[in-house]
């Protein structure tokens, strides 16, 4: 006992100056790590990126202080130990933590390459929605439902993004079918009419009016046009145009049959009903008297334009919407 006291007497001093050491470099170690963290500011601007290449020096010379401290201590074979067990333990952790790790560094990588920001339209697996936060677990989009879906950064990061504003033209298409008997070059130039003397559609790339399938009933043209997505609904200038189309072919003439070939008679059919002494007797059909008023929609339709109906784009309501809703989760925006 006398023994062991005398040796831990002897080995006092060096206890003190390891334990100095320890606390002096625990005290430095958040200084020295944002010293050392400053030239990523050159590379990258997020912060998340700053946050945890701070953390992980300030770990690393807390662990080199806290190893100093056993090596003047004379535990050196301990010391060993600790460092041994720290990566043992790390090691169970990063499997026990895998879904939280992977997320975590899928966050990272999305923060360097940024492949969208905030406010951003996307869509991940099926999802679109308008980009309100990404964390270090989840990204989170408020869809045109204004619903809130949080999306793991892992399952954001390993699958297809279409960011659907990044680029601020975007084209949109629609099928109308013609039918045989009417004009093809004459239903083009109709539609193209159409598209000319729409503001909403860009002439830059220019429109196209172009036959797709010849069906069994019809002439299938297939619509193309261009819209800024910033200032306008890509559904709502698709719902103009077929509308105004459609009724323009019915001004001019231009059928539209369906695949049923219904035919209609508006004179009636004239029945020959045969009589015993072998002559006809002609049978005219009752006209069918209808009480309802008839309303010519096809008039009400052309008199209206796009000035008076709104096409504008639904993105700033989803945005204004996110930015009232209250936040999904706790946690630093990363973006």
């Amino acid at each position: 006992m006398q023994l062991n006291w005398q040796l831990f007497l002897q080995k006092l001093p060096m206890i003190g100056v390891g334990l100095a050491m320890f606390i002096l470099i625990f005290l430095l170690a958040r200084p020295l790590s944002e010293l050392l963290v400053r030239p990523i500011s050159f590379v990258s601007t997020s912060q998340l990126i700053r946050l945890v290449t701070r953390r992980l020096i300030s770990i690393l010379f807390i662990l080199f202080g806290f190893y100093l401290f056993l090596r003047f201590a004379g535990l050196s074979e301990f010391a060993v130990a600790v460092l041994s067990g720290t990566g043992v333990i790390g090691l169970i952790i990063g499997f026990a933590f895998k879904d939280i790790a992977e997320n975590f560094i899928s966050s990272l990588l999305l923060s360097i390459q940024k492949p969208f920001k905030i406010d951003d339209v996307i869509e991940v697996e099926g999802r679109i929605g308008v980009v309100k936060q990404v964390t270090a677990r989840a990204t989170t989009l408020v869809d045109f439902d204004g619903d809130h879906i949080q999306i793991p950064n892992a399952t954001v990061y390993k699958n297809i993004i279409r960011n659907l504003t990044a680029n601020p033209k975007s084209r949109g298409k629609f099928v109308i079918g013609i039918g045989y008997d009417s004009s093809i070059i004459e239903s083009q130039k109709i539609a193209m009419d159409v598209l000319n003397n729409t503001d909403a559609v860009l002439q830059d790339p220019e429109p196209q009016v172009l036959v797709d399938v010849l069906a069994s009933s019809t002439v299938n043209l297939k619509v193309y046009f261009w819209i800024n997505t910033h200032s306008h609904s890509l559904l709502k200038v698709s719902s103009f145009l077929m509308r105004t189309i459609m009724r323009e072919f019915e001004k001019r003439g231009i059928s539209m049959p369906d695949d049923a070939r219904e035919i209609i008679f508006p004179q009636g059919i004239v029945v020959h009903q045969a009589t015993e002494a072998g002559k006809s007797l002609d049978v005219k059909p009752t006209p069918k008297i209808s009480h309802e008023p008839i309303i010519d929609d096809s008039s009400i339709d052309l008199q209206d334009n796009e000035h008076e109906e709104d096409l504008a784009s639904d993105a700033d309501d989803i945005r204004q919407q996110a930015k009232e809703a209250r936040d999904p989760e706790k946690g630093q925006n990363i973006l």
